[in-house]
């Protein structure tokens, strides 16, 4: 490891334990199960609302139990939705690749623990032809 001195960064040598800025966590592989992909695309600006409570509630909510048993990524990106955050913003408070973090939140949205809000594109991944035209008349009468 290298000296840090007035906020340069550590790096890490190679040699000897890690420091703190490197995190030792599970690999995105075993947090993805071996997926790269999600099962649909995410727009990074997407926002993410969770639908239960991570903490139990008195009287219950039926995917309650859904939520005790999930591993503990997905648990972390739930208690970040209690209020909406984007796809980018989870990625970033999280501390997940975006890639990672998309295959996650795609998990959690066919279980049905959190909803999406906003503009979803197209199967084809391409935005709404409309809605880019109507973008675009806006900036004109700019």
């Amino acid at each position: 490891m290298t000296d840090t001195t007035a906020g340069a960064p550590a790096q890490w040598s190679g040699a000897g334990a890690m420091p703190e800025e490197f995190p030792i966590g599970p690999r995105p592989y075993a947090v993805t199960r071996g997926r790269t992909q999600p099962s649909f695309h995410l727009a990074v600006e997407l926002l993410v609302v969770a639908v239960v409570p991570v903490v139990p509630v008195p009287g219950g909510h039926p995917a309650q139990a859904a939520v005790a048993g999930l591993p503990p990524e997905h648990r972390d990106i739930l208690g970040l939705c209690q209020n909406p955050l984007s796809v980018a913003e989870i990625a970033a408070h999280s501390r997940l690749a975006l890639g990672v973090a998309r295959i996650l939140i795609a998990d959690l949205v066919e279980s049905g623990l959190v909803h999406l809000h906003g503009q979803q594109n197209g199967p084809d991944g391409q935005p709404d032809m409309r809605l880019l035209e109507r973008v675009l008349g806006g900036l004109r009468s700019l």
